[in-house]
């Protein structure tokens, strides 16, 4: 038992360490990765920048925006001692953890989508099923092999952005930016997003024979994000810490249930007469 267990982690080992071989030894692949989430933050600053500068807290307050921070009020009282400005300052500080979501996303988009896609291209995928490897052990590798360095760079870009609230003069805000929701999405969420948006990659790229169509696919994992997001700006919910592990757990099942469902899909079997 032990040692089938030793040879399932080295097949996935491998199979990580070949995808790695392949996407940062081309360059657009590896600035892609990259410079896309380093982007995506330095977007979201400027984005609370203007929106403070110019837009001002009286402006924001009769706008949708006043509905979701008066809930998020409710939620957090000890931000009622502050200023309006400072409110809203926090209540936009306090989106970037599901924010960050974004960047494994987008990554898997590109970099789960061409994973198979490129095999079936090159001839590379046949001898590799031709291998004691097991499907499920080649797609959650495939699946690791992006969302690995995805959740590095999104970290990464999580402590860029708190760097960047302490360059805008917000520092003495981090008390209340850093608080359990804050790590709960960090360390806890943002980990099972990232897997589960590299596993849908991965199975649109086992269905699909070309890239384009693959990323047509494996997009729609954006909308579920776009919704947390959108749903606390307007005060539709609040996400608290309570509902974030829940949320968690949900994200945990859901990624095991997809990787049994991708499994199915990929039809082992029949899949290298079918693309020939």
């Amino acid at each position: 038992m032990r040692e089938d267990k030793a040879q399932r982690q080295k097949r996935i080992i491998n199979i990580i360490g070949k995808e790695w071989k392949s996407t940062f030894s081309n360059l657009n692949s590896a600035l892609f990765i990259t410079l896309l989430p380093l982007l995506i933050t330095v977007q979201a600053l400027i984005f609370i920048y203007l929106a403070m500068k110019f837009a001002g807290a009286e402006v924001l307050v009769k706008t949708l925006l006043g509905k979701g921070m008066e809930n998020w009020l409710t939620m957090f009282p000890a931000l009622g001692e502050l200023p309006l400005i400072e409110r809203f300052q926090v209540f936009f500080f306090a989106q970037f953890p599901f924010y960050l979501l974004l960047i494994p996303v987008m990554v898997a988009v590109s970099f789960a989508t061409f994973s198979i896609v490129e095999e079936k291209q090159e001839r590379t995928l046949e001898p590799l099923l031709a291998t004691p490897v097991r499907t499920w052990e080649l797609l959650f590798g495939k699946a690791l092999a992006g969302a690995i360095p995805s959740l590095l760079i999104t970290w990464f870009c999580a402590g860029l952005f708190l760097t960047g609230i302490i360059g805008m003069g917000s520092g003495h805000l981090l008390k209340f930016v850093l608080n359990a929701q804050w790590f709960i999405s960090l360390f806890l969420l943002v980990p099972l997003f990232s897997l589960l948006a590299f596993i849908l990659g991965v199975i649109a790229s086992s269905r699909a024979n070309d890239p384009k169509t693959a990323q047509n696919i494996a997009i729609i994992v954006v909308l579920p994000i776009l919704a947390i997001v959108g749903g606390q700006l307007i005060g539709f919910t609040v996400f608290t810490s309570a509902r974030l592990f829940i949320l968690s757990i949900a994200t945990g099942v859901l990624n095991l249930f997809v990787l049994r469902v991708a499994v199915r899909l990929f039809q082992r079997e029949s899949i290298v007469v079918r693309w020939r």
